[in-house]
């Protein structure tokens, strides 16, 4: 049995490069200087044949398309057998409507995120007949693939941007903001795209892990602002940012855990060209920065 990811999409809401961005790193990767990502998705399998998704990113028929371990083995027939939602993000569920086509799969999520989803009739294009709503509470264990079980815990977070009233708390503990531990056999791997704050149950959770793929967003708090593109900081947006004394770098640099990866990262992040300092530091720390394409075996 082969316990294995694939990298859909490596990069945070919008892409590399973000339709209306005119940043360092939209320009290059619009030029081919280089790599262009897609949205945040990640296919986990046991067994090489059958694949669950976590999250659906806008992007998913192209990462489909360039996927051919999760292309249709024969007339609609597909190798994909479940979707887990990790939060109610626009780049983690707008992918839901293109998996429309009478495809039988099941779609779990914990009751809050089925409740964004239920609030909004679009989503019941997803015909019940074929797409099952599976709720999962938080520490349950269910198997989403065959040989593949997933347990979800919450991470601090915030609701989904357009869920936003006129106070906003980051660090929400609950049902809207989860990781998900996935385990095959004897191996152990930690998916978790959007964290706020790294808290000790968190580290004694995750210590040890065969892989950690660890929310990338940001290099520095306030890397948005300095560019000149938003007011908004990592931290009101609900991520750590990779850098500084608080930042998810250092929080990890004591654990032991075989392989370490940053995924979700904005179009914003220096890390995200080979060859810059930043993604130099980071590599040096133990980490490998995702990209589209990526395989893992784990």
């Amino acid at each position: 049995m082969t316990f294995r990811a694939h990298i859909l999409g490596a990069a945070a809401g919008g892409g590399l490069p973000q339709w209306n961005c005119g940043c360092e790193n939209c320009n290059l990767a619009r030029a081919g200087a280089i790599p262009s990502q897609t949205q945040s998705s990640i296919a986990f399998s046991a067994n090489d044949r059958d694949w669950a998704i976590l999250n659906a990113s806008p992007d998913i028929r192209q990462q489909i398309a360039q996927t051919p371990v999760l292309h249709p083995t024969d007339l609609r027939r597909s190798p994909l057998r479940s979707v887990l939602l990790t939060n109610g993000d626009i780049d983690h569920i707008a992918g839901l409507l293109t998996l429309r086509e009478q495809q039988p799969f099941k779609l779990f999520a914990t009751k809050d995120i089925h409740a964004v989803l239920a609030n909004n009739p679009v989503f019941d294009a997803l015909n019940p007949n074929f797409v099952t709503r599976e709720t999962i509470e938080l520490g349950e264990t269910v198997e989403i693939a065959p040989g593949l079980r997933a347990t979800l815990f919450a991470v601090p977070g915030k609701v989904p941007l357009y869920l936003e009233g006129a106070s906003v708390q980051t660090d929400l503990e609950g049902e809207q903001t989860v990781g998900v531990c996935l385990q095959a056999k004897d191996k152990t791997a930690y998916y978790i795209p959007g964290c706020s704050t790294f808290k000790p149950d968190l580290r004694a959770r995750i210590e040890g892990a065969d892989a950690v793929f660890f929310d990338g967003t940001l290099w520095q708090d306030d890397e948005m602002v300095a560019a000149g593109l938003s007011q908004k900081t990592g931290q009101r947006m609900g991520h750590m940012s990779m850098a500084g004394s608080d930042g998810s770098i250092e929080a990890f640099k004591e654990l032991k855990i075989i392989q370490k990866f940053f995924v979700h990262m904005n179009n914003t992040n220096p890390v995200l060209r080979p060859g810059s300092p930043q993604r130099k530091q980071a590599e040096a720390s133990g980490w490998t920065i995702a990209q589209d394409g990526m395989e893992i075996r784990i």
